[in-house]
């Protein structure tokens, strides 16, 4: 009957879109197992280079006064070396004063498009700004940070070691300010800190390209000026900057004790709004470079180029663990069901093949979620809540059992708010609401 030959046709696809998502998985799971090998580290360099923090910001007078006042004050390298430069972009709040008096060089940046309202647009004009300036006063490196940042005395040290060796672009360990606030905060730490401390180090150690992206990253000056500036369009620009190297063939690194910390979102309508752009842009990438790595790794079979097409699938995959794995499931349950109850009749199999494939699947089903729960939620969750809690802006590791606990359903949570992200425009750069006090001086060291 038709409806055996749909069911046969739709298990068939089933186990084709399993083996898609499972590939990404099993890297993932590579990575936690192969954690515990030695961290990259530079070695000190006493060449002191000129460094630029850029940072963008729109509408941050809660934050951005504490956050330019502790890197002036606070990093362990020469004052004379370093700059902090803000873009106040459309703001209509006190950003630029405060930043100005803490001591930030201010860039005014007003822009009535309403299509530039994201943090593409200052940083366009802040890398600009910067690549012009000659002579004396030209800098080596620049170092891109959040409003609401605060990073590790030595991170400006670290990413000038790594500079002196080297390393054109690359990224930092990504910590927590607010890490124990609540449930929200520790579940987003945890999930963040998943890429600092298994992925990257496990890539820079076999020598795969490092996932730059956003807070903490570092870009040179003269490859910033081989490029052209910061040549990207999408609202996901910190990614896309990474892809658009790694297609000219350049290979980013991981500074993994440079630590950048962040304030973590603190409600699931904070964590929406970051996902939706996150999976929005991301689809953008998917449809442009992202499809370009996929066809670089077989041209150059630089394993690079897969392994990241590999880890920005998940947005993609996202709309398939949360849309067609459970209407396909509650779909094979109950036409199976129907069938053992003599509901439906079939004539291709007899019934207690379906009896038997609806204990099956059941089982296995049972099986492989609870095992992607135990390593993937409480296992790598456990693992960071012991290794890196500090870093993660927790005093004691007990602070982190609730989201130990709960990560695994964070981390639905998490692929929901992706899809929806993947599924939708691409939201503008409105203010963004703070939680976290400024850490104390030297926190996480």
């Amino acid at each position: 009957m038709w409806h055996e030959i749909l069911f046969r046709v739709l298990s068939i696809v089933n186990y084709a879109v399993l083996i898609v998502i499972a590939i990404p998985l099993l890297l993932q799971i590579f990575y936690v197992l192969f954690s515990f090998v030695k961290k990259k580290t530079y070695p000190v360099s006493e060449k002191k280079g000129r460094v630029a923090y850029l940072i963008p910001a729109h509408n941050e007078e809660d934050v951005i006064f504490t956050t330019v006042k502790a890197l002036l004050e606070e990093q362990d390298y020469p004052r004379d070396k370093f700059d902090v430069f803000v873009v106040a972009h459309n703001c209509t709040d006190r950003t630029a004063e405060l930043a100005l008096q803490a001591g930030a060089k201010v860039l005014i940046l007003n822009d009535p498009d309403p299509a530039h309202r994201m943090a593409l647009y200052p940083m366009k004009y802040g890398v600009d700004h910067i690549l012009g300036i000659r002579g004396e006063g030209t800098y080596d490196f620049i170092l891109r940070l959040d409003a609401d940042n605060h990073v590790n005395r030595e991170f400006t040290s670290l990413m000038n070691d790594a500079f002196q060796s080297g390393v054109e672009f690359g990224r930092s360990y990504e910590g927590a300010l607010n890490g124990a606030q609540n449930f929200y905060t520790k579940a987003c730490a945890l999930f963040y800190a998943f890429d600092s401390r298994f992925g990257s180090r496990v890539r820079e150690r076999l020598g795969i390209a490092a996932h730059i992206n956003g807070s903490g990253s570092m870009m040179s000056v003269e490859l910033l000026r081989s490029c052209g500036g910061y040549d990207c369009k999408t609202i996901t620009e910190d990614a896309e900057f990474n892809f658009n190297r790694m297609l000219e063939g350049k290979k980013g690194h991981y500074v993994e004790d440079a630590v950048a910390y962040e304030d973590m979102p603190s409600s699931f309508k904070v964590t929406l709004s970051r996902n939706k752009r996150i999976g929005s842009g991301n689809m953008e990438l998917l449809k442009g470079q992202l499809l370009k790595m996929f066809g670089k790794f077989f041209t150059t079979g630089n394993f690079s180029y897969m392994e990241m097409f590999l880890t920005y699938i998940f947005n993609f995959l996202a709309i398939l663990i949360s849309v067609w794995v459970p209407l396909y499931y509650i779909y094979h349950f109950t036409y199976t069901a129907l069938i053992v109850n003599g509901v439906i009749a079939v004539s291709w199999m007899p019934v207690a093949y379906y009896s038997s494939m609806l204990w099956t699947t059941l089982w296995c089903a049972v099986g492989i979620a609870g095992g992607l729960f135990v390593l993937f939620g409480y296992g790598q969750a456990a693992l960071l809540a012991i290794l890196d809690y500090k870093k993660l802006g927790a005093k004691r590791r007990r602070e982190l059992i609730s989201a130990v606990l709960l990560f695994p359903v964070f981390l639905v949570l998490y692929a929901v708010t992706l899809c929806i992200g993947a599924m939708s425009k691409s939201a503008a750069w409105g203010k963004t609401e703070r939680n976290s006090p400024p850490p104390q001086a030297g926190q996480g060291e």
